[in-house]
């Protein structure tokens, strides 16, 4: 059992995420108990995560996709009523990190995402002034756009919808996983023979047929069940904590 407070300061200082200019607030977005004993990890703090923590009897639940959204309504009424209501009841932490959970080199969800894969000579490159979000790196052999393919339906258990390049075989990826459809044009622009990353979009079909590169939309969910899990797992054994990881299935 180990103080709330020590562990969101241990994570404050892990994730740094007042280095970023997030669409949420990062770190404890709603309190319960002082200690924690059992932690459960999941992707969103949906209704169905929660009250899997719940019948887990979890002290803490830590998402990357919290609450408070930027644009969203501040009300505390339906949905969200439902949700932060059960976790007070239980006396649950929420605690998420959003940006800061994608970047982190260790830790983060494209980090996971490219070990998982088997890339090789991984480095992060710029997608928008002064964010290094994006990951690159290579195969450790050229594979074409259906054996990739394959490579990624076989390690997300999930088959990509993907848009073929003109014969160019793969050696080079680039990758953010989420909805980073749009960091396509980084990729385009150093020449990476793939870009992969969770959601699409109707213009990402054009943007990736007339640069001649292979895109991949892998689902926002599970690109990033990683980051989360291996935090979850670096703090069980950091802390002695029970932990859980509970993959809420979600098709997008």
């Amino acid at each position: 059992m180990i103080e709330l407070s020590t562990v969101i300061n241990y994570l404050n200082d892990l994730l740094q995420p007042q280095l970023f200019r997030d669409y949420c607030p990062n770190g404890l977005q709603v309190q319960g108990n002082s200690t924690i004993k059992t932690l459960v990890t999941g992707v969103s703090a949906s209704q169905a995560l929660i009250e899997a923590a719940i019948e887990l009897q979890a002290d803490a639940l830590l998402v990357h996709h919290g609450f408070f959204w930027k644009n969203e309504s501040p009300s505390i009424v339906g949905m969200k009523y439902r949700r932060i209501k059960a976790l007070l009841l239980n006396e649950i932490n929420l605690l998420a990190y959003h940006l800061p959970l994608d970047a982190h080199p260790l830790y983060g969800n494209n980090i996971q995402l490219g070990q998982l894969l088997g890339l090789e000579n991984i480095e992060t490159f710029e997608v928008e002034p002064g964010l290094n979000l994006g990951y690159k790196g290579r195969l450790p052999r050229a594979l074409s756009g259906e054996l990739f393919s394959e490579l990624i339906a076989r390690k997300l258990l999930r088959t990509p919808l993907h848009i073929e390049s003109n014969d160019r075989s793969i050696e080079t990826v680039a990758w953010c996983t989420g909805g980073a459809q749009d960091y396509l044009s980084q990729a385009i622009d150093q020449n990476i023979d793939a870009y992969l990353t969770g959601e699409v979009s109707e213009r990402t079909f054009h943007l990736a047929k007339e640069n001649n590169i292979h895109f991949y939309a892998a689902g926002h969910h599970a690109t990033e069940r990683y980051g989360v899990k291996a935090l979850g797992e670096h703090l069980s054994q950091k802390f002695n904590l029970i932990h859980h990881f509970v993959d809420i299935d979600n098709p997008v």
